[in-house]
């Protein structure tokens, strides 16, 4: 018997191809950089993203990857910013999410640290109701294009775990 071959998303693997296009421009130095400690100095960026593409872990529940819709962040430190939108979730339900994201180290461009926030929608979690998360993130720019990489924990049979990509514009 022969067995099927599952088919990635074409949207994830291009916004990947964009994310390491980034990341493996050159630096100054032209080496890698080591990591450091990010000093908190004030900032003033807007960004948009259009939502999230995801790749869940859990392959064979017919999860939406395709996590569209609509959110900001606004960079106020270079360690922290807020973050709030809307987004059609694994389930294919409506979720809305506001979040702290905290990123004190750096390795080159790259940011790392995690975002806190809440979030509803999820039928099996909390009744669809609000709930807190926290959730690792490494965040890169550059000039007005930007991406945000976490990685979404499995909770029980409620929340379903994943690779989740958040393309980003700055508008200033």
């Amino acid at each position: 018997m022969k067995k099927e071959r599952r088919q990635r998303p074409v949207g994830l693997h291009c916004a990947l191809a964009v994310l390491l296009a980034i990341i493996s421009l050159p630096t100054s130095a032209g080496t890698l950089p080591p990591f450091e400690l990010v000093e908190a100095k004030p900032a003033d960026q807007l960004w948009l993203n259009a939502g999230f593409l995801s790749y869940h872990f859990q392959t064979d529940k017919g999860l939406n990857n395709a996590n569209l819709g609509l959110g900001g962040e606004y960079r106020y430190s270079t360690v922290y910013s807020v973050t709030a939108g809307q987004f059609n979730n694994s389930d294919s339900q409506t979720s809305h999410y506001a979040g702290f994201y905290w990123q004190p180290l750096a390795w080159g461009r790259l940011r790392l640290g995690a975002v806190i926030g809440g979030f509803d929608g999820y039928p099996k979690m909390q009744n669809g109701g609000w709930f807190v998360a926290a959730i690792p993130v490494a965040s890169l720019e550059y000039g007005s294009i930007g991406a945000n990489l976490a990685v979404v924990p499995a909770y029980k049979d409620r929340l379903y775990g994943a690779f989740s990509l958040q393309l980003k514009i700055q508008l200033y």
